[in-house]
């Protein structure tokens, strides 16, 4: 008889601890969310990392979104996404997990921080200066006058406000630009003295490089255009019958008076390169009032995200 009550003892106490383990399981453990993914182009394949959820709630970043636990998402425009799982238990309690995704980066997209970017992407002129940062000539090779061109060169010329200005590019083309507390832009001097008498000069202070900053008011309403290969043709003193054609090179060309980095004729700039945080263009100049409109130097110069 006792070794039946210790038995029986030994299953009721079993069986309350295992009652209150699933108890503790079922009661006290609160949904746990992670997300894993891979995209490629602008396909994304999403996994759910989580324990004690019994709905996904999936929010792709882009307006759409999927109940499904795995779901794949093709996203119609490239860009950067926030992607949101939140994961429900079924008795209320829920946790949230987000991860930020870059979909199809192309240049533009690169440019202009994609179709998910309400507020476009702002740039300006980096003040640290990339090595290949030089002041050229506007031949074919733009072959170096100076450069490369230290830290806050401009600032040593005492025109430390270009560094200021920004340029905005939304994903629908639109363009912002801000010429800050000046009210003027960076440019080249004998624009300015072939478009007003030089009326326009706020601060002559790189007259010296053929440099100075004018007065500016930002076209409302404007447009850029990007091309990311075509065959430029700009007026040079260095092409034959005063013209020189730059071969299956990227562009950005602006609407009205619009331009970027530097104010001179020729509006439209070579893009070398861009990455995801900077990107380097080539700015023309007409430094020469015998010669003008056709170019005689260029600007190498890298631009950086406004953070």
């Amino acid at each position: 008889m006792k070794k039946n009550l210790s038995y029986f003892c030994l299953l009721l106490f079993a069986g309350v601890t295992l009652f209150q383990s699933c108890k503790k399981d079922v009661t006290n453990d609160p949904p746990q969310v992670g997300i894993f993914f891979s995209v490629v182009d602008k396909q994304a394949a999403f996994t759910a990392l989580t324990k004690q959820v019994e709905q996904w709630n999936w929010d792709f970043g882009d307006g759409t979104t999927s109940t499904d636990k795995n779901p794949v998402h093709i996203y119609a425009n490239g860009g950067y996404y926030t992607v949101t799982l939140t994961g429900n238990d079924g008795s209320g309690n829920s946790a949230v997990a987000t991860s930020d995704i870059a979909v199809a980066l192309t240049p533009y997209v690169l440019l202009t921080g994609g179709a998910g970017n309400a507020k476009g992407k702002t740039w300006k002129l980096s003040g640290k200066h990339s090595p290949k940062d030089i002041f050229a000539n506007a031949d074919a090779d733009f072959s170096i006058v100076e450069g490369p061109l230290p830290s806050g060169v401009f600032g040593t010329l005492g025109m430390v406000e270009v560094y200021d200005d920004t340029y905005t590019f939304h994903f629908d083309g639109k363009y912002g630009h801000d010429v800050k507390a000046d009210g003027a832009a960076f440019g080249g001097i004998v624009n300015q003295f072939v478009s007003n008498g030089g009326a326009g000069i706020v601060n002559p202070n790189g007259q010296d490089f053929g440099l100075c900053t004018g007065k500016y008011t930002p076209q409302a309403g404007a447009t850029f255009t990007y091309s990311e290969k075509e065959d430029l043709a700009v007026p040079s003193v260095y092409g034959p019958g005063g013209v020189l054609t730059y071969k299956g090179v990227s562009t950005l060309d602006f609407s009205g008076t619009e331009f970027i980095g530097f104010m001179d004729y020729q509006r439209k700039v070579i893009v070398q390169e861009i990455t995801d945080n900077s990107m380097r263009l080539v700015m023309f100049m007409s430094a020469s009032p015998d010669y003008f409109p056709a170019n005689t130097h260029a600007l190498v110069l890298t631009f950086e995200v406004v953070k």
